[in-house]
This record gives structure tokens, C-alpha cells and sequence, in this order.
């Protein structure tokens, strides 16, 4: 069995999503939830708590792998920038403390999930939920984001021209 943690990166939310599996077939919710930012904290401590979250979450689970949802945005410029920075974090804390490192489209995700490239939210949740085998859909919705990029990285075995080993 291996495990991997898939990560949908954010600055007020990062959502994780724990999976042990062997195979396709065979996969296993470990846990998920997010690690939350407050808003009125400064922008530098924001960061630092993504890094200390992300830090304890792989201590806690020693995943062999990483999966991290790449960014797509193409509205609110500040608004990527700061997530981007969060997500440079995110991918520090994870490169240093377990190398191997795996990154995903949002394109590449919906097509894991649905088979169709322009699939929404709604419909990669239910596939999250179908293909755990689990009663409800997982919320918040960027935990169900983040299991959808462990799925995603399970699904297609990790093939990735973006791979990093400590």
C-alpha cells in the first residue's frame, strides 16, 4: 500500500485529502478537512501557518507521495498572486519533507474524475463520493477538491513530467 496526500492550495483555505491505496481498485479514505487562515492575520502569517499545517499533516500521515493542484486563474490578479504565494509554500514544505511531489491541472483533474475536460464542481464531488464509495459528498468543498487531486494522482499513476525527489 501506498499513501498520498493531494493538496488543493489556497491562502484562506488549503484542502487536503488523505488516500491509502494499492492500484486503482484499491483505495482508502485516511482523512480529510482543510487548514484554515485567518483573515485579519498578516498577509507573512498566513503563510507561515500554511507551511506549519501542511508541515504537520505530513508528519502525521509520512506520505510517500504528493499531489498539489496546479493554479488557474484568469479573473482577480491579487487575488492569484497572494494564492500563489501560499502555494509556493505549500510545494516547499512538501518538496522538503517528503521529494516526491506530483502536480496536476485543473484540466488534467476533471479529466481523471469525469472523463470530460469542462466537467464543474458539482460533477468531480460526486465522482469523489462514487468512486471512495462514500455516503455524502466530502465538505467542505476544498477537502472534496483536494481528494479529487489524490484521485486524480492514484488514477493515472503518478504520470507526470513533474516530479521531484528530495
Amino acid at each position: 500500500m501506498k499513501r498520498v496526500i493531494g493538496f488543493d492550495p489556497g491562502l484562506a483555505i488549503v484542502g487536503y485529502g488523505v488516500l491509502d491505496y494499492e492500484g486503482f481498485n484499491r483505495k482508502s479514505v485516511v482523512d480529510y478537512g482543510v487548514i484554515n487562515t485567518p483573515k485579519d492575520e498578516s498577509f507573512p502569517v498566513r503563510l507561515a501557518l500554511i507551511y506549519k499545517g501542511v508541515t504537520e499533516l505530513i508528519d502525521k500521515y509520512k506520505p510517500d507521495e504528493i499531489a498539489v493542484e496546479e493554479l488557474f486563474f484568469n479573473t482577480n490578479i491579487t487575488t492569484g498572486i497572494n494564492v500563489s504565494h501560499a502555494r509556493g509554500v505549500l510545494l516547499l514544505a512538501a518538496v522538503h519533507a517528503c521529494g516526491k511531489l506530483y502536480e496536476y491541472t485543473p484540466l488534467q483533474i476533471k479529466q481523471a474524475m469525469t472523463g470530460y475536460g469542462r466537467a464543474d464542481k458539482k460533477q468531480i464531488q460526486e465522482m469523489v463520493r462514487i468512486y471512495l464509495d462514500l455516503v455524502k459528498t466530502p465538505k467542505p468543498d476544498d477537502a472534496a477538491d483536494a481528494l479529487a487531486v489524490a484521485l486524480t494522482h492514484v488514477q493515472t499513476g503518478g504520470f507526470t513530467d513533474k516530479f521531484y525527489i528530495k
